[in-house]
């Protein structure tokens, strides 16, 4: 974009420069002419000096854009030349060099050039203090103008490059709730993948049946793994189209997660507690997701004996607990995910998360919710 938009403001430059010396040359040849209709009423006989100093004005408003504060006091010479020489000018000139300065410049220069040049063309009698006053107060109306309307164009620039950069930080989030999905996905399914097929070999020989079993969840499980992770691809290459995809997870499955990491051969049991109300499906699915992992931790780094999850369904929170009694702690998952992506989750949705060894040994992970106050 940048690369598109750098020539573009070039070619504008270059427009806007050549339509202000097309603009610059139609002021003054228009204020020549009426400088010489001015000059040469009824009673002023045309002379060629005259005539010479009078088209002299309208080749220094050439240049009033420029050098505003050369041309104003050399419009003004040549106006007082004329007067001098038995013109009779009409301040023409020097109104339009005076309606520059005070369009160009800073307030207080314009006022300091305002002050002798009305004074010299009132006491010259070229033309009165009102009628000066009158050409200042329009280049300060312009300026005015101008500002206000280049203020708009900064403040239409500065909100689009906001707005670019609000959805590049949409687009981070989204990437990073996406990868937390993805490995949320994968460790669960890697895990008791990997447990069932373990499991399964080592009783092969002795209990061919309860191998058959094992190897048939292992199986399931891969194949809802495969569907969520195809869904994840679909929404990352077609996020404009919509993608039929089954319900995200939701706290009606977790008896059915517990229920499989207790099939791959953890003691996990289920317990909710509280009166049990419908919650955002953000909520539900970072609730869903927080147990999963932590039983995914347990299952990798733990060997425990029982492993409690515990929902409690309070007057405004939710407590959400995963305790085990195993001999070695569950570290946390490298690369940003695992507790830490546990802590993303619940900081987003304005709670906290504690991960810690328990008191009696094993690990807790414990994380509050807010759910406001119940109708």
């Amino acid at each position: 974009m940048y690369v598109i938009s750098r020539p573009a403001r070039a070619a504008r430059r270059w427009i806007h420069a050549r339509r202000s010396a097309v603009l610059d040359a139609i002021v003054a040849v228009v204020t020549t002419i009426v400088e010489l209709s001015l000059t040469f009423d009824d009673s002023t006989p045309v002379r060629p000096h005259l005539v010479v100093l009078v088209a002299c004005t309208g080749v220094l408003l050439l240049a009033r854009r420029r050098a505003t504060l050369t041309v104003l006091p050399a419009v003004c010479a040549v106006e007082a030349l004329l007067a001098a020489t038995g013109g009779n000018p009409g301040g023409a000139p020097a109104l339009v060099a005076l309606f520059t300065v005070a369009e160009l410049r800073d307030r207080r220069v314009s006022v300091a050039a305002l002050v002798p040049t009305a004074l010299f063309l009132m006491v010259a009698d070229i033309s009165s203090f009102p009628v000066t006053v009158g050409a200042w107060a329009l280049g300060t109306y312009a300026q005015t103008r101008r500002r206000y309307t280049a203020a708009l164009e900064e403040r239409a620039a500065h909100l689009e490059r906001e707005h670019e950069q609000l959805s590049i930080i949409a687009a981070q989030r989204e990437r990073a709730a996406i990868a937390r999905e993805l490995h949320d996905i994968i460790a669960h399914s890697v895990t008791v993948t990997l447990v069932g097929v373990r499991g399964a070999r080592d009783v092969l020989r002795t209990a061919p049946d309860v191998a058959d079993d094992t190897l048939e969840r292992v199986e399931t499980n891969a194949e809802q793994s495969l569907v969520e992770l195809r869904r994840m691809l679909l929404l990352l290459r077609e996020p404009d189209q919509g993608v039929r995809m089954r319900p995200q997870p939701s706290l009606a499955q977790l008896p059915t997660l517990v229920a499989s990491y207790g099939e791959a051969g953890l003691p996990a049991r289920l317990e909710i507690t509280g009166t049990s109300r419908p919650l955002a499906g953000g909520v539900e699915l970072s609730v869903y997701r927080i147990v999963e992992e932590a039983l995914t931790n347990v299952l990798k780094h733990a060997r425990p004996t029982h492993v409690a999850v515990t929902l409690d369904f309070g007057r405004t929170h939710l407590h959400v607990a995963v305790v085990n009694d195993g001999e070695q702690a569950p570290e946390p998952s490298s690369g940003g995910h695992g507790i830490i992506g546990m802590r993303e989750r619940i900081g987003v949705l304005g709670g906290e998360l504690e991960a810690q060894p328990g008191p009696d040994g094993g690990f807790r992970v414990a994380a509050r919710l807010p759910l406001g106050d119940p109708t």
